[in-house]
């Protein structure tokens, strides 16, 4: 096929609201060594892109300035040197900045074949979500066969996921989400209990649900005061993982119950991670997660699509909470 020279895509011109979020024509990348370039089906809208457009969360030096981390679609070219793809290829692939467009270069290493039962817009949702879940709860944490688990926002595009593969693997999930109705849809992808948080303390539900024992990991996107909220609700060598603070950055603790029940606090980005540390990840996935996808034990969970052109409309559907799962964007 024809590979025109421009692409319609997204970027913006300044820090600001979802109204600075521009669609325009970029010329279309050129390849490098070890990539291949797609025509992207559908891409993901997540938190970092929200923080970026913020100007909380700068792309990493070199990085288009297009948005977008995670993307599906077919591979139209390849460097001479990928030899494990081929053009005419169905594929999901995390990237570092670019998705939001009509093309998108992307690794050859972090390119996965679509899921059996996945369509490939769906698959889209799964790249940005599945290595952050996976590399923090399995390879951080230490998640075990047998533990606890509490999520914080169940049905975040990061919540789903984690409540969905920690069931998989046979993790109790308690989850945490903003409605009754979430609250149903949480325990339908297998968290064992979901707690409203608008209605109920999560500590004192948390104690009550683990007999006063706490839980073993906290996966928390909401920072602030959740983290000493968090440090009462974990049993004795728990691990709480911090992904996002979409509260506030700062909080003030007690380290004494760190002491005490011996604690560990993580936390991490992916973007800024090589490209070496990612595949690494990918290979994981596709061992690990991929036959639960085929077993459709595991799935994306797709809330939102919009138009590539609309993307204003879909960073203002995450920013309010409107939505259970992944946003998409159709080029």
């Amino acid at each position: 096929m024809s590979i025109p020279t421009k692409m319609l895509a997204v970027a913006f011109q300044h820090a600001g609201n979802a109204d600075t979020l521009i669609a325009d024509y970029y010329p279309t990348p050129s390849l490098k060594p070890g990539h291949v370039l797609i025509k992207v089906v559908a891409a993901g809208v997540n938190r970092p892109d929200i923080m970026q457009r913020q100007g909380l969360y700068p792309a990493p030096r070199g990085i288009t300035s297009i948005f977008g981390l995670e993307i599906s679609g077919h591979i139209v070219a390849l460097a001479a040197d990928v030899k494990t793809l081929t053009i005419g290829d169905s594929v999901c692939a995390l990237v570092p900045g670019g998705g939001y467009a009509q093309y998108c270069l992307a690794n050859a290493q972090l390119c996965l074949p679509v899921p059996e039962h996945t369509s490939l817009i769906h698959a889209a949702g799964i790249p940005e979500t599945f290595f952050t879940v996976w590399s923090n709860l399995f390879d951080r944490a230490q998640l075990q066969k047998g533990e606890t688990l509490l999520v914080h926002g169940g049905t975040s595009g990061i919540g789903t996921a984690a409540i969905q593969l920690a069931h998989a693997f046979n993790i109790s999930v308690i989850t945490t989400t903003s409605s009754d109705e979430k609250c149903h849809f949480c325990k339908s992808i297998g968290a064992i209990a979901a707690i409203n948080y608008h209605t109920n303390d999560f500590v004192t539900a948390v104690k009550e649900l683990t007999q006063g024992r706490g839980v073993d990991v906290i996966l928390d996107i909401i920072g602030g005061d959740y983290l000493p909220k968090n440090i009462k609700c974990m049993a004795p060598d728990a691990r709480l993982v911090q992904l996002a603070v979409q509260q506030h950055p700062k909080s003030e603790i007690n380290l004494i119950p760190f002491l005490l029940k011996r604690l560990t606090l993580t936390g991490s980005t992916l973007r800024s991670r090589n490209d070496t540390f990612k595949a690494a990840i990918a290979q994981a996935l596709q061992q690990q997660v991929w036959p639960l996808i085929a077993a459709k034990k595991v799935k994306p969970i797709i809330s939102h699509q919009f138009s590539l052109d609309d993307a204003p409309a879909a960073h203002n559907c995450m920013e309010k909470n409107n939505h259970t799962g992944k946003i998409l964007l159709i080029p």
